[in-house]
């Protein structure tokens, strides 16, 4: 029988069951490159994008690398948000049952403190949270991250943006010299270069591309609001399209606040999250999101990077984000896997500027309009953008022209006698553009 493709890896038995159980049929490109370097113990930055494989990436050989007979934390894994460290937790603890005696262990804000204190008397092998949490406990001398050997940190970049990456400093600064540090991060933004260059000596870079085109089990689609208000457009969609989950993506919390409570007063009930919830109210509301109780969920873009929702068949965006890479952390929720995705992007006239910086990153919109409740196909957003250029060279055109013939004959009413040349002169040049594309057609036909 032929060999499972994890176990080029050299990968345990068990974790081979494991994987198999999770229904992995080969690596992802990214834990192509980074396990095996995991496993040897080296140092990596690691940049990819969201919905790579990049978790199970650094789990795998992480799980691989801890002897279970020392009872001490051997790796450590910081993640920006309780969201996240919960995810990547469940998803260790998952391989974790079939490699025995392996003890895995959660700590993150908004828990009781004294509880996590005394659940860390017990050092776990891997620790798993956020960073302030981690770095309290160690603090106080209650969990022994100095002795771990391998520390990951997962959306690096994100945890610059969030104001984290001091505790991951003071986290990194207690570790023993000859220690390796895993870096992933979407980006790798000036300001963790600091950081980089403190801890890491001589790392290996490992990148994977961001994609040249769409993702081709996701269908991408534009929708103008030049003339109608954007929540109503929204509505409109939500009653044409029946997703299995959708989650909406806003620009800020406020944004998001709004837009929810529009949508519930027009009658539909949807989910929400977003940084300004407690986090009592965030767990509840994921809590409801994983059992279904929402068609929709209304999301700021802490959703598209620190929080993973299964099962997400449409991305919609509100408000085309500020960000350009956003976008690609957004899109990149649904489609996942063998999955089929559709993501569909709201744009005003005072956008266009970023869905043309979107789609130079090498995606490529179906441009459509709600007609009779369905999504019809329209003329694409940029001819109409190379159209308005020819037809703004045209003007100028003209308007030199009618300057040339009424030299030195400023009289009164003038500025709107011009404006009524203008406009004549180019319906005349029109009708002759017609004509001639007209006479070349019936010649390109005869010949």
């Amino acid at each position: 029988m032929a060999n499972h493709p994890f176990e080029n890896f050299n990968l345990e038995s068990e974790l081979i069951t494991a994987i198999k159980d999770l229904n992995f049929n080969k690596p992802t490109e990214i834990q192509s490159r980074v396990i095996p370097k995991i496993i040897k113990g080296t140092s990596i930055i690691g940049q990819s994008q969201t919905g790579t494989g990049k978790s199970h990436a650094f789990l795998l050989p992480l799980m691989q690398r801890i002897d279970s007979t020392i009872n001490e934390p051997q790796a450590i894994i910081v993640a920006p948000t309780r969201e996240l460290a919960q995810q990547l937790f469940d998803a260790a603890s998952h391989l974790a049952k079939f490699k025995q005696d392996i003890s895995v262990k959660l700590f993150i804000g908004g828990t009781d403190f004294e509880k996590d204190r005394q659940r860390a008397k017990n050092q776990p092998h891997l620790v798993i949270g956020t960073p302030t949490r981690i770095n309290d406990l160690a603090k106080n001398g209650e969990l022994h991250v100095h002795l771990a050997s391998y520390l990951v940190i997962d959306e690096a970049d994100l945890m610059i943006d969030l104001g984290l990456i001091e505790d991951v400093d003071l986290i990194a600064a207690r570790l023993e010299e000859n220690a390796s540090i895993a870096v992933f991060s979407a980006t790798i933004p000036k300001s963790l270069h600091p950081f980089l260059n403190k801890y890491l000596e001589h790392p290996e870079f490992i990148e994977i591309e961001k994609p040249s085109q769409n993702k081709e089990n996701i269908e991408f689609y534009l929708i103008p609001t030049k003339s109608e208000d954007k929540v109503d457009k929204t509505l409109k969609l939500m009653n044409v399209i029946n997703p299995y989950l959708g989650i909406i993506f806003c620009n800020s919390r406020d944004s998001a606040n709004e837009l929810a409570k529009q949508i519930n007063e027009a009658g539909v009930k949807v989910g929400m999250i977003h940084g300004g919830l407690t986090p009592r109210e965030r767990k509840q509301q994921m809590k409801r999101i994983r059992n279904l109780e929402f068609q929709y969920v209304i999301a700021s873009d802490l959703a598209s990077r620190g929080i993973d929702i299964p099962g997400v068949s449409h991305v919609i965006n509100f408000d085309v984000p500020n960000d350009i890479d956003f976008f690609t952390h957004r899109v990149g929720r649904t489609g996942r896997g063998q999955y089929h995705g559709v993501a569909i992007t709201l744009y005003s006239p005072d956008e266009e500027e970023n869905i043309g910086l979107i789609e130079e990153r090498g995606y490529k919109f179906n441009d459509v309009d709600i007609k009779d409740d369905e999504l019809k196909a329209i003329k694409a957003h940029n001819k109409r953008k190379v159209r308005k250029k020819q037809d703004d060279h045209l003007t100028n055109q003209i308007k030199n022209k009618v300057k040339r013939n009424n030299k030195n004959k400023v009289k009164p009413g003038y500025k709107k006698k011009f404006k009524q040349e203008v406009e004549n002169l180019k319906r005349q040049e029109r009708k002759q553009y017609s004509k001639r594309q007209n006479r070349l057609a019936r010649k390109n036909k005869k010949g």
